[in-house]
C-alpha cells in the first residue's frame, strides 16, 4: 500500500481498494488527512517530544490527558500514557497487582481473562489472551494468569469463588474483536462487575478496539453501561497516525496507589506522553467530535449489518455477529474465510480473515454510504464465487 484517502487505499500498481478494516481496527478518521499532517508537523517543528519523567512534562501532554480525563468512562480517573495497546494491557496488569500490594494484599496476584480474548503481544497480554496458538513457543508465561470460558458467567463465578482471596483482577474485552467479533451476552458484563465487587477484584476493560467511537459511544463501557476500574486504550485515540496508548486508572485502585504520599510509581516508558503523539491524538479527537463520527458509527454499522444479514437469509452465512461499527460474518464450516478474503482483495475490498470461518469488518467511520455499499457488494460477490468454486 502506498497511498490512502479516507476509506480508500491504493497499492504500488495504482489499484484502488475500499478499506473495510480501518487498517487494523484503528483508522476511524480515514487515511491521508491534511489536517492531521499539519497538526503533527506543527508539533514536530516546535518540540517533537521530551521525556515525561520527573521533573518534566510538556504542555501538549497535559492538554491531552485533561481531554482524555473528560472523556473517560470512569469517574475520578487518572491517565497513564504509553505507545501501544500491548503496553497498555501490561501496564494495567502491573498496576492492578501493585494496587493490591499497596493495600496490604500482596497475595492478590491472580488475573483471570476469557477464552477467545486477544490482549496484545507483550508477555502480559500473551499470557492473558485466550487464543492458544498465539501462546505456542513462548513458555513459561506469566504465573497466576488463567482463562475461563468466554460466555459462561457461572464458570467465572466458580473460579472466583475458589480463589477469591487471591484474585487481583479480571481482564476482558467488552466486545471481543481479534478473536472473531463476539459481543457480550445479555447481562454478562453487569454480572462480571458484581462478581468483581463481591470478591474484591479489579475489573479491567481492554478497549483497544472498541474505544473512541467504534460502538457509537466514546467507550464500550458507556455503550454497555458498566464501569470498570481500569480501561486500556490505543488504536483509534490517534487513528493510527502516530502510535499512542494508555490506561485510565479508576478511583478504586487510585485509593491504594495514592494512599502513601511517599510511594513512587516505578513504571513507565521512554515515549510515555510523547508530544507529537499527543498532538496527533488531540487533533484526531477534535475530528471525531466535529465530524460527528460517533453517531456515524451507528449508521455505518447498520449498513454493514443489513448486508450481512441479507447474506445469512440467503443461506450463504452461518451467523452474523457484531455491534456498533464492528461486525463479523460467520461462514459455514465447509467454506474458507481466507479464500473469501483473498477473492475480495483481488476485487478491491479489504476484509479480515479470522481463523477458517470468520470475516471481520471495521471500516473507517468517514466511509461514505456508497463506499460501504461497494465494500459489501464486493464481499457478497466474493462469497458467491467461493461457494460456487467449492460446489456447495
Amino acid at each position: 500500500m502506498v497511498r490512502g484517502d479516507g476509506a480508500r487505499l491504493f497499492d504500488s500498481n495504482g489499484k484502488e481498494y475500499i478499506d473495510g478494516m480501518a487498517s487494523l481496527w484503528y483508522c476511524n478518521i480515514g487515511h491521508g488527512r491534511q489536517d492531521m499532517a499539519e497538526a503533527i508537523a506543527a508539533q514536530v517543528t516546535t518540540l517533537e517530544s521530551y521525556n515525561n519523567f520527573d521533573p518534566f512534562t510538556t504542555g501538549i501532554t497535559d492538554v491531552l490527558t485533561d481531554k482524555l480525563h473528560s472523556l473517560s468512562p470512569m469517574p475520578g480517573n487518572r491517565v497513564f500514557l504509553c505507545s501501544s495497546g500491548s503496553e497498555a494491557i501490561d501496564t494495567a496488569m502491573k498496576l492492578a497487582r501493585l494496587a493490591h500490594v499497596q493495600a496490604g494484599h500482596s497475595e492478590r496476584t491472580i488475573i483471570i481473562s476469557r477464552g477467545r480474548g486477544y490482549h496484545g503481544s507483550n508477555y502480559g497480554g500473551t499470557s492473558a489472551q485466550g487464543l492458544p496458538l498465539n501462546k505456542v513457543g513462548y513458555d513459561p508465561l506469566l504465573p497466576d494468569v488463567t482463562q475461563v470460558d468466554p460466555d459462561d458467567i457461572e464458570a467465572l463465578s466458580v473460579a472466583m469463588s475458589r480463589d477469591g482471596a487471591r484474585i487481583a483482577a479480571v481482564l476482558v474485552e467488552p466486545i471481543q474483536g481479534a478473536g472473531g467479533v463476539f459481543p457480550p451476552r445479555d447481562g454478562y458484563l453487569q454480572s462480571l462487575r458484581k462478581l468483581c465487587d463481591q470478591h474484591g477484584a479489579f475489573l479491567i476493560f481492554d478497549e483497544v478496539i472498541s474505544g473512541f467511537g467504534r460502538l457509537g459511544a466514546w467507550f464500550a463501557a458507556q455503550h454497555y453501561g458498566v464501569t470498570p476500574d481500569f480501561t486500556c486504550f490505543a488504536k483509534a485515540v490517534t487513528s493510527g497516525y502516530i502510535p499512542l496508548g494508555g490506561v485510565f486508572v479508576g478511583a478504586a485502585p487510585l485509593r491504594s496507589l495514592e494512599a502513601d504520599p511517599n510511594f513512587f510509581l516505578r513504571t513507565g516508558y521512554t515515549y510515555s506522553g510523547h508530544a507529537t503523539a499527543c498532538a496527533a491524538a488531540l487533533k484526531n479527537l477534535e475530528i471525531i467530535e466535529n465530524e460527528g463520527l460517533i453517531a456515524r458509527a451507528k449508521h455505518l454499522g447498520a449498513l454493514v449489518s443489513q448486508a450481512l444479514h441479507a447474506l445469512q437469509r440467503d443461506g450463504l452465512l452461518n451467523e452474523v455477529r457484531g455491534d456498533g461499527a464492528v461486525w463479523a460474518a460467520g461462514l459455514h464450516k465447509q467454506h474458507d474465510a481466507m479464500a473469501v478474503r483473498d477473492i475480495a482483495l483481488r476485487n478491491g475490498a479489504i476484509v479480515r480473515g479470522i481463523g477458517a470461518d470468520t470475516n471481520a469488518f471495521c471500516p473507517p467511520l468517514v466511509a461514505t454510504d456508497d463506499q460501504i455499499g461497494r465494500l459489501m457488494d464486493t464481499y457478497a460477490s466474493a462469497l458467491h464465487e467461493h461457494v460456487q468454486s467449492v460446489g456447495t
